[in-house]
């Protein structure tokens, strides 16, 4: 269930770096302005917008609606998001730590991993803890793991013959992080 949850989180791209933004943002406040945010994280006004929306939805983000300074956030973390936005500030230190992290910044790549690491080795196994993801994209997101060096796959000779994937050391270092965040949504999320 965690993994289908994180996959909600991460069905927009840029979530976990609004909420890394918006921890950072005002220290008394946890929040920060619209042009703030999109400068900071250098993104288009529009997948900005699309991101806010999808993270007030999950109840993680709210609109600041009182009136007073001209400088006051204009988005917050709520009570949920204060308790996600850390795991997803670390899990983003470690992406940015590796040499090639696109892989890993699809929908599907990092709840995959959480899925592998929590014990599921079959392709059927780990599209059955992933609810929502069809057969092709669970196919090239396994494919983009393998080439980012964060999965093994490994073909079992015996009949049928079958596929196995398993987390390589650089998989495992990853899963802390997402196993965190995955857990912070679990008990404060909407997702």
């Amino acid at each position: 269930m965690q993994a289908g949850q994180l996959a909600n989180l991460f069905h927009r791209r840029w979530s976990t770096a609004v909420l890394s933004e918006l921890l950072r943002g005002d220290a008394q406040s946890g929040g920060a302005k619209f042009i703030t945010l999109a400068n900071r994280l250098q993104v288009s006004r529009e997948t900005l917008r699309d991101t806010l929306i999808h993270l007030i939805w999950l109840q993680l983000v709210r609109r600041n609606t009182g009136y007073g300074h001209p400088m006051r956030p204009e988005y917050l973390l709520t009570a949920a998001g204060t308790a996600v936005a850390p795991p997803s500030e670390k899990l983003l230190k470690r992406l940015h730590n590796l040499d090639d992290d696109s892989a890993l910044k699809n929908k599907w790549s990092l709840p995959l991993l959480l899925a592998i690491g929590s014990g599921a080795s079959r392709f059927s196994e780990i599209r059955l803890l992933l609810p929502g993801i069809t057969a092709r994209a669970l196919t090239l997101s396994l494919k983009d793991l393998v080439e980012a060096n964060t999965i093994v796959r490994q073909v079992i000779d015996e009949y049928p013959p079958t596929t196995e994937y398993r987390l390589t050391p650089a998989g495992r270092r990853l899963l802390v992080p997402v196993s965190a965040l995955a857990e912070a949504l679990a008990q404060h999320g909407r997702a």
